[in-house]
């Protein structure tokens, strides 16, 4: 059977690369506010608002990128497995472990979470990030109609048997 790549290949980029920069980007740009180091044009420090806002964006973005990017995962099918990993280890997954999937389009990298009927290794719930499509905005993306396509066919030949 053909490996097929569902997930990204951006996907150790932002899972790892991009959190690392901006976080620490960020936090020395607010460390800086924060030290006096950075000043106004006119030599005055900068005012106490802009310190706090800096502050709140920082802590809320990082939340923000840690909960959307640390959990991703890298994913192919190969045959009837899902095959899932971390970058540190990977499971193999039966098709029909698959209870359902869903995506959030909202978000730019258009997520796809995978639910299992049964927890695994990693949850009972992955996310991956698939690849990128020009103009694919709120659109569905196609793994997902794929996958579910998958796990229907694993389903069928299951009782077939």
């Amino acid at each position: 059977m053909e490996t097929k790549f569902l997930s990204s290949a951006q996907t150790f980029i932002m899972k790892f690369v991009f959190p690392a920069i901006w976080i620490s980007m960020f936090g020395a740009a607010t460390l800086a506010l924060w030290s006096g180091s950075m000043q106004a044009r006119n030599g005055q420090n900068l005012p106490m608002e802009m310190k706090w806002v800096f502050l709140f964006g920082w802590i809320a973005g990082s939340a923000m990128i840690l909960w959307f990017c640390a959990p991703l995962k890298r994913v192919r099918m190969d045959g009837a497995i899902l095959h899932v990993s971390n970058y540190l280890r990977e499971i193999a997954v039966p098709l029909t472990s698959i209870d359902r999937v869903a995506e959030n389009r909202w978000i730019n990298i258009h997520p796809v979470t995978i639910h299992f009927r049964r927890t695994t290794e990693f949850g009972d719930a992955i996310r991956f990030m698939p690849t990128a499509r020009m103009f694919g905005f709120f659109s569905a993306h196609p793994v997902v109609a794929e996958l579910e396509q998958a796990v229907f066919a694993q389903r069928v030949q299951s009782r077939s048997n």
